[in-house]
This record gives C-alpha cells, sequence and structure tokens, in this order.
C-alpha cells in the first residue's frame, strides 16, 4: 500500500472512544447543588419555619404548644406607640449614620483621588476601621466617650460631660462611631467609581475654564452617583440591623432601635411568635426602602 492510501485509510477509520473527564454540566452541578442546599438549610428553611411561628402565640420559655392567632401578632405591634417609636429613632439613626458615612467617605476619596505620597499605605490604613469587630468599636468608643478620662472631651473642653448618659446626644454618639467605623467602605467604593471617570472630560473642563463647583457637579457626581446608591444601599440596610455599637455604648429608651427591641421581646421576655412577626415587618421595611434606592438607581445609570 503506498503512503497516500495509508494515510486516507488512518484518516476515514473510526477513532476509538477516548478518556474524558467530568463534563461541564456536572462540574457545574458540583459547585451549585451543595450551595444551593447550604442556603435553603440555613436560610430559607428558618426563614419559612419563622413566618409560620409569626401567626402563633408561641413562647421559648414555655412548654405549652404555639396556638394560632392569625394576624393578632402584627395587629398588636402596628397598634403600639411604643413600636412606632422604636422604628423613629431607628430612622433617625439611619438618616445621620448614612448621610455622614457618604460626606466623609466621600470627601476622603476625593482627597485621596490624586497623586500624593504614601497613598496605597493610607489607604490602607483607613480602611482598618471597617476591618475591627462591631463590639471592639464599642468598647473603644466607650472609652473615648467616657466623662472622666475620656479623650474627646478632653480634646474639645467639655469637662466631664455624659454623651452616652445625656437622652439628647447618646444617639448621635452612636451615629458617630458608625460613621468612623463604615466611612471606608463608602471612601472605598467611591475611590472605585472616581478612578473610572475618563480623564479626557476633567481636561475638557480645564480648557474650558471651568469651576471647580462646575466640574464636580457635572462630571464627577453624575459619574460616581451609580456606584455611590450601590453603597448607600448596602449602608441603610446594615443601619437599619444596627444591634452591636448601639447596645454596647448606651442603653435607653432614646437609643433602642429596632434591633434592640427585637432582642429584648425574643431573649429577654420570651414573647417568640410576636418578636417573628415583629422581624418580618422589619423585614418587609428594609426591602420596600431597598427597592425604592434600586428604582432611583436604575433612573440614575439610564441618564
Amino acid at each position: 500500500m503506498n503512503p497516500e492510501a495509508r494515510v486516507a485509510q488512518q484518516t476515514l477509520a473510526p477513532t476509538a472512544p477516548r478518556a474524558h473527564g467530568m463534563s461541564d454540566l456536572a462540574i457545574r452541578n458540583l459547585f451549585i447543588i451543595p450551595t444551593i442546599v447550604f442556603l435553603i438549610v440555613f436560610n430559607i428553611f428558618p426563614l419559612i419555619y419563622s413566618l409560620g411561628y409569626s401567626f402563633t402565640d408561641f413562647r421559648a420559655s414555655s412548654n405549652d404548644p404555639a396556638h394560632f392567632v392569625g394576624l393578632d401578632n402584627y395587629r398588636t405591634l402596628l397598634s403600639d406607640p411604643n413600636i412606632w417609636s422604636n422604628f423613629t429613632i431607628t430612622a433617625k439613626y439611619v438618616i445621620i449614620s448614612v448621610t455622614g458615612q457618604v460626606i466623609v467617605g466621600f470627601g476622603v476619596a476625593m482627597l485621596l483621588n490624586r497623586n500624593i505620597p504614601f497613598k496605597g499605605l493610607l489607604t490602607t490604613l483607613l480602611l482598618l476601621p471597617m476591618m475591627l469587630s462591631a463590639a471592639v468599636v464599642g468598647l473603644f468608643w466607650k472609652l473615648l466617650y467616657d466623662p472622666s478620662f475620656g479623650i474627646i472631651n478632653y480634646a474639645f473642653g467639655l469637662g466631664t460631660f455624659e454623651w452616652l448618659a445625656d437622652p439628647k446626644m447618646a444617639l448621635y454618639a452612636i451615629a458617630i462611631a458608625d460613621i468612623w467605623m463604615w466611612s471606608p467602605f463608602v471612601m472605598l467604593l467611591s475611590l472605585a467609581g472616581l478612578s473610572a471617570v475618563p480623564k479626557h472630560l476633567y481636561e475638557a473642563a480645564a480648557i474650558d475654564r471651568a469651576s471647580g463647583l462646575y466640574v464636580f457637579f457635572r462630571i464627577t457626581l453624575p459619574l460616581v452617583a451609580p456606584i455611590l446608591m450601590i453603597a448607600v444601599i448596602f449602608r441603610t440596610m446594615e443601619a437599619f440591623k444596627t444591634f452591636d455599637l448601639a447596645y454596647i455604648l448606651a442603653s435607653q429608651p432614646t437609643t433602642e432601635v429596632i434591633s434592640i427591641r427585637l432582642y429584648k421581646m425574643a431573649f429577654q421576655e420570651w414573647q417568640t411568635g410576636l418578636s417573628c412577626a415583629f422581624a418580618y415587618i422589619v423585614l418587609v421595611m428594609v426591602l420596600a426602602i431597598t427597592n425604592i434606592y434600586v428604582k432611583y438607581l436604575n433612573k440614575v445609570k439610564e441618564r
């Protein structure tokens, strides 16, 4: 057989099946299915389980069986003026805290968005507060606010002013600690947004001799607004769930945010069914506020 015929025969001959590893579908399922099972067991199942308890008079401290009470728990909570007071305190705290974080975080990002010595080291140091535990931050600021030896009173010449015992200032004191802790998060996202702004826009504005305010409100802020809104969404959700700082720093009626009220209702008063209903009311409110933010974010992106 000549060489040409041998090559043609080898080409037309059926190739032997080769051993293959796992298919792409099998690898995908190998990673996705355990994750889905984990989410169902540890997230979705407790969510549905607690929803069932919210319609009962169940108490975890009692051996009595749970009785179905329908919407009575929700009616009781929504008609309680003390609960609405907790929501008012929480809303005030969220507004102060998130607004302060956006102003401080975005302001620091604007300062870092330039060529300065040791920029990387400085950015890393500024990120340290958000890496700390909330309990550690609470204890740290409790020492700073101490009326006897706290450095804050000494720095501002306030004598023995009691920040955490004063009903009017305690909530602001907690918000200041939260701003210190989470402003670096807003700063980090803002830096990412500022670094993505095209440089030729600033060059064109400089050629046109545009003022600093014009450049900020017409170029910088509109282009950074989408990522800044993402930071606001995350921080708003977290601020609504604030527990550690408020519980450690001050425990009085003017600082009783909804998470503390929920904790007392569930683990001190042992009103399990009522606390589950309360948790779902908070969940619905957070989802509604987040939905408003997301709709506004989509409008900003469309501009």
